[in-house]
C-alpha cells in the first residue's frame, strides 16, 4: 500500500526530517498547529495512515501497530528517499512511533510520543465502549459541521471531553477533526488491530524518547492507560497541565520545545 504523505520543506535546506503520525480516526490535518513551529528546524513529513485522510483502506493489510510501523518506514524511504528521521506521534500514532523506534533504531533518531496508546496492563478484548457512537456522531454530523461548528455550543459538544482548552480551538481545527473521523474507514480496523495487544517492544537506549500525557486526558486516562513501568527505562515521562488527549492542540509551542530539546536543537 502507498500512503498519502506530504512534505513541508524547511526554511533551512540542510535541515533534518521529522515524521508526524496521527491518531486513530484522525488524519495528517491534525498537525496543522504544530507544523509551522517545526518548519524552521525540520523538513516536516505528515502521513495519512491506512483508511485515514487521503489513504484508502486495503482490507487485506494488517492494521496492528507493529505492521503499520514497518509500512511507514518503508513508505517514507520510497516516497522521499529519507532513511533517517525524528518522530512525533499522537495516541495510536504514538504507539506506532514507538514500534518504529523498536524495529528500526537505525532510522529513528528520536521519538516524542504524545498520549501514546498501548500503555495498559490489561489489554482490550473488545472495542472501547462508545467508539461506535463517536464515529456515528461524526459521520452523521459531517454534512452540517461547517455550519454548526461556527457556534460554541457545537464545539463544546464535540470537544469538551477532548480538551480543557476546547474554547480556544478554531473552527478549522474542529472541522478538520470532525471530517477526519467521519471519513476514516480504517477506524474500526485500527481498533481491532490493537485488541489483545499492548506496547511491550524493546527500544535501544540510543534512541532518545519523551512521552507526554495531559493531566486531563479522558481518552486514555491515567488510572488505566498510562502505566509508566511499561515505558522504556531511558524514556522521559512528562505530564502537561491543562492538557487533554492532543497536546499538539492544547500546547503546540511547548510540544515544539520538547521536540527541539530532545533532538538537542536550540530554537
Amino acid at each position: 500500500m502507498n500512503l498519502s504523505m506530504h512534505l513541508t520543506p524547511s526554511e533551512n535546506a540542510d535541515a533534518p526530517h521529522i515524521v508526524l503520525i496521527h491518531g486513530m480516526g484522525s488524519a495528517a490535518t491534525a498537525w496543522k498547529p504544530l507544523v509551522p513551529l517545526l518548519q524552521s528546524r525540520y523538513n516536516v513529513i505528515t502521513v495519512d495512515l491506512p483508511g485515514h485522510g487521503k489513504t484508502p483502506l486495503d482490507k487485506t493489510d494488517a492494521m496492528d501497530p507493529h505492521s503499520i510501523a514497518n509500512l511507514v518506514v518503508k513508505e517514507v524511504e520510497r516516497e522521499f528517499g529519507v532513511t533517517e528521521f525524528n518522530l512525533v506521534g499522537n495516541s495510536w500514532g504514538g504507539w506506532i512511533s514507538l514500534e518504529m523506534a523498536a524495529a528500526h533504531p537505525h532510522a529513528v533518531k528520536s521519538v516524542v510520543a504524545l498520549a501514546p496508546a498501548g500503555f495498559w496492563l490489561a489489554t482490550f478484548v473488545q472495542r472501547y465502549p462508545g467508539t461506535s457512537a463517536l464515529r456515528f456522531l461524526a459521520k452523521n454530523s459531517a454534512p452540517l459541521a461547517p455550519t454548526f461548528l461556527k457556534y460554541e455550543w457545537a464545539r463544546k459538544l464535540g470537544f469538551e471531553s477532548v480538551s480543557p482548552k476546547w474554547r480556544e480551538f478554531s473552527t478549522e481545527l474542529c472541522l478538520d477533526a470532525t471530517l477526519s473521523m467521519a471519513n476514516s474507514p480504517g477506524y474500526f480496523p485500527a481498533w481491532d488491530g490493537m485488541l489483545h495487544k499492548r506496547f511491550d517492544s524493546k527500544i535501544d537506549p540510543s534512541v532518545p524518547i519523551t512521552i507526554i500525557f495531559g493531566d486531563s486526558d479522558n481518552t486514555l486516562p491515567q488510572t488505566t492507560c498510562q502505566e509508566r513501568t511499561m515505558a522504556p527505562a531511558h524514556a522521559q515521562w512528562k505530564i502537561f497541565s491543562e492538557c487533554g488527549h492532543a497536546p499538539m492542540w492544547d500546547h503546540p509551542h511547548e510540544v515544539a520545545a520538547e521536540i527541539f530539546a530532545l533532538a538537542g536543537i536550540n530554537k
